[in-house]
């Protein structure tokens, strides 16, 4: 028994800001974003507006792409850094408005990688035969920890959600998820403050700290270790691939990694000038990007990886 991606959803806030409105606010330009990010715009949630506001357009949109009511989801596994309480977990809170009543529902924090560590978990599940309709999401309100004063990091984060459902079936799917994490590296990429650690009094009180050219290196590493290890883990060549669906981090980032692959950039769904990076959100973003346009077709085979703070990346090889 395997499992296999039968919808995908997405959906992103009203609210844009461009990087010509990013020039108004701090000393940075255009120019100097997307030729270092490939950044051009970003969404951005309107006041009061949450991460599972988010999610809940997405994951209908991928229940209706897969021809599921509601009520048949048993399995969600939600991936997300910004959550909209302490608890009850933003799995839970969907569950609740779409009325799926009954089996798990929890949420994943993984940061950039939280939609890959969700769909290897629900990927298990299913093929366990312990949930026959899993609802994977990724979901962020990276702007509510965003310092908008540090053009570092406030030219990156966005807003934006992407979910899958997945169903048992006979023929491969999802091939194999490989997931990893290092904590030696953890002050590279964090935010600042918690409930158990105590929040900041002073400005910023809590927001995302990043050193980036650290982070840049090892991402390209180990993302192209993680790549390579799906392929080996499943007998297949970089040659067989027929997209590369990353995580929306940097558009240098992506370009590394499809050179790995050997992949020319029209086989690779790349939505980052479109929203930035959205953290856990990108990857499912891409992905129902590529399906919904036409480019992604049933029986491809697709590469999805990522990678986050503290750190953690994994990757998934994909036939839809």
């Amino acid at each position: 028994m395997y499992s296999r991606i039968v919808g995908t959803g997405s959906y992103l806030p009203e609210k844009v800001l461009t990087n010509f409105d990013l020039e108004k606010m701090m000393d940075t330009s255009d120019e100097w974003i997307r030729e270092r990010t490939g950044i051009e715009r970003r969404h951005i949630a309107a006041e009061g507006q949450t991460t599972v506001d988010l999610a809940e357009p997405a994951a209908r949109r991928a229940l209706e792409a897969a021809g599921v009511h509601p009520s048949e989801v048993d399995f969600i596994a939600f991936g997300t850094t910004t959550p909209d309480l302490v608890f009850p977990n933003c799995g839970v809170l969907l569950q609740q408005r779409l009325g799926a009543r009954g089996g798990p529902a929890f949420s994943v924090e993984t940061a950039c990688s939280g939609f890959l560590y969700a769909l290897s978990i629900a990927d298990k599940f299913v093929r366990a035969g312990e949930a026959k309709c899993a609802l994977v999401v990724g979901a962020e309100t990276l702007s509510r920890i965003t310092d908008w004063k540090d053009r570092s990091t406030a030219v990156l984060f966005a807003d934006g959600a992407g979910a899958v459902v997945l169903k048992p079936s006979e023929q491969p799917g999802i091939l194999s998820t490989h997931l990893h994490a290092d904590g030696t590296y953890k002050d590279l990429l964090y935010c600042r403050g918690g409930v158990s650690t105590g929040f900041p009094v002073e400005e910023p009180r809590m927001a995302i700290a990043m050193v980036g050219n650290e982070v840049f290196k090892l991402a390209v590493s180990w993302l192209g270790k993680a790549v390579d290890e799906a392929l080996a883990a499943n007998g297949i060549d970089k040659s067989e691939l027929d997209w590369l669906v990353p995580h929306q981090a940097n558009i240098r980032i992506i370009q590394a990694t499809a050179r790995r692959l050997d992949l020319p950039m029209d086989r690779v769904i790349c939505t980052v000038a479109e929203h930035g990076n959205t953290s856990a959100a990108s990857v499912p973003l891409a992905l129902d990007v590529g399906v919904r346009d036409g480019r992604l077709k049933p029986g491809q085979l697709l590469l999805l990886e990522a990678f986050g703070g503290g750190f953690t990346w994994g990757s998934a090889l994909v036939r839809l």
